[in-house]
């Protein structure tokens, strides 16, 4: 009798910043969302850009080129695009990530998870769960918790 063991696979929702390929976990995710208006938060932390109404439901936007220390968006190459908002529901309120441009849903080997590399930024690394090298680009894995801790 063969046994058969299969690795489990792991969806993660892929998306980018600056030049930096990222996912997260699909099951935390509500919604992807365009640009929304935001409302400012007087005395917030800097990555925080500000509050969102979904629908009568308010959602505190982070900005994760500035999270990341990343530089801000090119007013020149961005004239008619907005970051996107990907809404993360967690226990106590949901999170919108604003993000540069929407990947795919990707399915990826948990046997092939890598610790971040050292020629990683260092913030970038701290917010890094792990990685995924793909055929033609690496895959940084998010820690939504570590980057929601302002």
């Amino acid at each position: 009798m063969s046994v058969f063991t299969s690795s489990e696979t792991r969806q993660l929702c892929t998306f980018y910043v600056d030049n930096l390929y990222f996912g997260i976990d699909v099951l935390p995710v509500q919604e992807v969302i365009r640009h929304q208006q935001l409302s400012r938060v007087p005395l917030a932390p800097p990555a925080v850009s500000g509050l969102i109404n979904l629908r009568g439901q308010i959602v505190t936007a982070i900005d994760l080129r500035k999270r990341l220390n990343l530089p801000p968006r090119n007013p020149e190459d961005w004239a008619d695009e907005y970051p996107l908002n990907v809404v993360v529901h967690r226990e106590d309120a949901a999170v919108s990530l604003q993000v540069d441009q929407i990947g795919d849903v990707v399915h990826v080997e948990e046997e092939a998870m890598e610790a971040p590399p050292p020629t990683l930024d260092p913030v970038t690394a701290k917010l890094t769960e792990c990685v995924y090298k793909l055929p033609d680009k690496l895959l940084l894995v998010l820690d939504i918790e570590e980057t929601l801790a302002l």
